[in-house]
């Protein structure tokens, strides 16, 4: 059965592609769109984050989405995508973090097959750092793999808050898309999220389940996720496959999202940080 938010996207795709919605235009807004299509909110933001997952729409911070030019049939694309290693001319493995989704909608909106599925999970007390970002207590700790075209590239170590741990628990082991799931079951919506990206080198378990050597360089990806209330909902370490996803990023000189840290060579801290 396909998803509610997914026959929005493609309706509003659809008026995006054929010139209907013009490059420039606004979206209307959330609660226009709800109302149009008799859904939640949370259900709107869903199918527009497709449409900005697949590079169609666009915004600056507080504005309306808008069309994108690039995307409008007979314009020129701000650059031409190039193909990553095993896929295909015209289908660059680009992960946008101008908006907020996971990996299986990015996957899904570019048309990618993908899977994924828990290789470990566990209650335990949370650490100092992770009591300060998700609270005190217990919290749920997930190892899962996730794949795309049918090959290991990402490795995911999420925390994830004690609210929320006995629905993703409830998860079977290959659930594609735990943001859908927990949407489907509980109504959440990952509103917003930090982002540090650094590069490290493989570990035995992570050279084990990527199936690259040791030591091998890996793009590393850690985030912090809350609800549109502030409500921590995971902290999570996850670690690509070099070679296998590029991340993007549109900014301007009114809005730049991107943030540069210096690099503390004796510890080895700071990053790039990302914030959507």
């Amino acid at each position: 059965m396909v998803a509610r938010y997914e026959l929005i996207a493609d309706d509003l795709r659809e008026g995006i592609l054929s010139g209907a919605r013009p490059a420039g235009s606004q979206l209307p807004s959330e609660a226009e769109l709800a109302g149009r299509y008799g859904v939640a909110r949370g259900t709107v933001r869903q199918a527009v984050a497709v449409l900005a997952a697949e590079g169609l729409v666009g915004s600056r911070q507080g504005a309306r989405r808008v069309v994108l030019p690039s995307t409008v049939p007979g314009t020129m694309p701000d650059a031409a995508p190039s193909a990553a290693p095993g896929g295909t001319p015209g289908a660059a493995r680009s992960q946008s973090f101008a908006e907020l989704h996971s990996f299986a909608q990015w996957a899904r909106a570019g048309g990618h097959r993908f899977g994924g599925r828990v290789i470990e999970q566990r209650r335990r007390r949370a650490g100092a750092a992770e009591a300060a970002r998700l609270g005190g207590g217990e919290v749920l700790e997930v190892l899962r793999l996730r794949t795309l075209e049918g090959e290991p590239v990402l490795v995911e170590r999420t925390v994830y808050a004690a609210w929320v741990a006995p629905a993703v628990e409830a998860l079977p082991a290959d659930c594609e898309s735990v943001t859908q799931a927990l949407y489907d079951a509980i109504g959440l919506v990952f509103a917003y999220g930090e982002h540090l990206i650094d590069a490290v080198a493989a570990g035995s378990q992570d050279a084990r389940l990527l199936g690259v050597r040791r030591g091998s360089p890996l793009l590393r990806q850690r985030r912090t996720t809350t609800t549109h209330e502030g409500r921590p909902v995971e902290s999570s370490d996850d670690r690509y496959r070099a070679g296998s996803v590029a991340f993007s990023i549109r900014n301007s000189i009114g809005a730049n999202p991107l943030a540069r840290q210096a690099l503390d060579l004796r510890s080895g801290r700071g990053e790039h940080m990302f914030d959507s």
